[in-house]
């Protein structure tokens, strides 16, 4: 499996390496975040592991730029910012994966070999069109009846999880987790009051509604009633 390393500090990049290779992997490095997205782009690398903070790009335009290029193999971060709002951003840029340093050797290796287990992702599987609602989550755009909809990060990780679970409930618990990374009652407005922010901008006025409300379990899109 070949891994290519991101990451500007040696001493990390030295150790993470090594420990890699001893465990049976190909392993690239650099430590710029430019010449990085380069290799990442023509590469064909199995996994990505991403510094946040890198010279010349940094990880997060690496991982927004890689997707929108349509460059699907599986990222994690290696970083040391590890906020709930950090997270959150990471994975709506794109990322697989989190790890926050300092961190064990032997759980970013598993979580390496994780990903490397994980079958290819389809383009299918980021494209999705339900009634004339187009969602298009690679380039992270969202049309309806043609019309660009610009949607706030959370909305747009709310609408990815509404569509890849089309035709099927989605719990208000697993939008407190999946969006906002918490675990909380699910009876806060929180989950309500933004999923009905994201229904004013997709249900508009006169279309057809997709965004329904399952009383007393949750959400689901679909254009059946």
């Amino acid at each position: 499996m070949r891994i290519l390393l991101i990451e500007d500090d040696d001493q990390t990049a030295k150790l993470v390496k090594q420990s890699l290779v001893k465990h049976g992997y190909d392993v690239d490095v650099s430590n710029d975040g430019q010449i990085g997205f380069k290799f990442a782009v023509v590469g064909g690398f199995d996994v990505l592991v991403i510094d946040r903070m890198l010279p010349g790009m940094d990880g997060l335009s690496i991982v927004q730029r890689l997707r929108a290029a349509r460059v699907s193999s599986p990222i994690l971060f290696l970083t040391a910012v590890g906020g709930i709002e950090d997270r959150i951003e990471g994975f709506e840029s794109g990322a697989d994966d989190y790890l926050v340093k300092p961190f064990a050797l032997g759980e970013l290796v598993a979580r390496v070999a994780a990903l490397g287990r994980r079958p290819p992702i389809a383009h299918e599987d980021f494209y999705f069109k339900i009634a004339d609602l187009e969602a298009d989550l690679i380039k992270r755009e969202i049309k309806r009846g043609g019309e660009i909809i610009r949607l706030q990060p959370r909305e747009f990780r709310m609408l990815e999880i509404l569509v890849r679970n089309r035709g099927r409930v989605v719990t208000r618990s697993m939008l407190l987790e999946q969006v906002w990374d918490l675990e909380l009652d699910p009876k806060t407005s929180i989950v309500q009051t933004n999923v009905s922010r994201l229904r004013l901008k997709i249900d508009r006025p006169g279309d057809i509604p997709l965004i329904r409300t399952v009383r007393g379990l949750g959400y689901r899109i679909d254009d059946k009633d």
